[in-house]
């Protein structure tokens, strides 16, 4: 019996050893990969979110930027990592819904080398126009469309974003001819859209306020179910005869496959936390982006949905980025 009960105690000490440590019990520094550069909207928000996490978690996180290829690079060093309960990722509407579609060959799998945490934002797109079209709204510019014997141009961030993507969709619901104009990034598009070079284009919420806080863009709906709050004045599309259309940019929180439950506990809870702390959701709102708190399983439901969406856009508009 002695011997028994000690190698029952070995095979537990082993076990132990092998395991994920529990968050609580790490000293290291905690690892969020975001796969954007430094600065920009992925960027902040995760910094933002971060900062309340770590003081839930009694631990610091340091935020890793691995920029390129629609997140594919940051996405293949968190999926092939080992270092459980160290790790997590901003993982995106590219990452988990649009790349298993737009690149014939990933060197991650989106459905199975991550484990969800939770959503993170939403960023809602705005349909906006330059202020020399003549509409100020989305029957008008159904009208001033219908009109243009060519049809008509819109910007986008670039082929595959949820810019471009979330613009098909919208081709496909309304019935206008309408052609896509590619730029590299947002920024850039939306230039020549207050230039008059392109008369719209598809912009996230975080790009477009100061633009259409200083008048340089009209904005003629929004593609959420409710009016974004920093820009009430906006009706929705779904409002304004369009029903049923959404479309956003988005984010959730991630572990590579092989985290133990209870870090991923550990990680929901913070997280949730976070998102509702009154100083994130401020500073969430000030930059044009809504939080989403939920769970694990919830995220999961809500990213295969996605995949399945926008899958289907992808296949029918036949876009490739390799």
């Amino acid at each position: 019996m002695l011997r028994k009960s000690f190698l029952s105690t070995l095979a537990a000490l082993a076990l132990a050893a092998t395991a994920p440590l529990a968050l609580a019990n790490n000293d290291k520094p905690l690892e969020w990969v975001v796969g954007y550069a430094a600065g920009g909207g992925s960027d902040v928000v995760a910094r933002t979110i971060a900062e309340a996490m770590g003081s839930s978690l009694g631990r610091n996180l340091i935020i890793n930027n691995k920029p390129g290829a629609g997140t594919n690079i940051a996405a293949e060093y968190v999926a092939r990592s080992k270092d459980f309960g160290n790790l997590i990722f901003s993982a995106d509407f590219a990452t988990l819904a649009a790349n298993p579609f737009l690149f014939s060959k990933l060197s991650y799998n989106a459905e199975k080398d991550f484990q969800p945490v939770g959503l993170l934002v939403r960023f809602p797109m705005f349909l906006v126009v330059s202020t020399k079209v003549p509409v100020s709204s989305y029957k008008e510019f159904v009208a001033w469309a219908q009109a243009q014997p060519e049809g008509v141009n819109w910007a986008s961030a670039g082929p595959g974003s949820p810019h471009h993507l979330v613009g098909e969709l919208f081709r496909e619901q309304s019935g206008l001819k309408l052609t896509h104009v590619p730029y590299r990034g947002a920024a850039p598009a939306i230039q020549d859209v207050i230039g008059g070079q392109v008369p719209a284009m598809w912009v996230d919420s975080a790009t477009v306020a100061p633009f259409l806080n200083a008048g340089k863009v009209k904005a003629l709906g929004v593609a959420s179910p409710q009016r974004v709050a920093t820009q009430p004045e906006v009706p929705t599309l779904n409002e304004q005869g369009l029903k049923g259309f959404e479309g956003y940019a988005w984010q959730g929180l991630v572990v590579p496959t092989g985290t133990s439950p209870e870090v991923v506990t550990q990680l929901s809870k913070a997280l949730q936390s976070a998102l509702n702390a009154t100083g994130v959701k401020a500073r969430l709102q000030a930059l044009g982006v809504e939080p989403l708190p939920g769970t694990p399983a919830q995220m999961a439901t809500f990213a295969k949905a996605e995949r399945e969406k926008w899958g289907r856009v992808i296949k029918q508009v036949g876009v490739k980025l390799d």
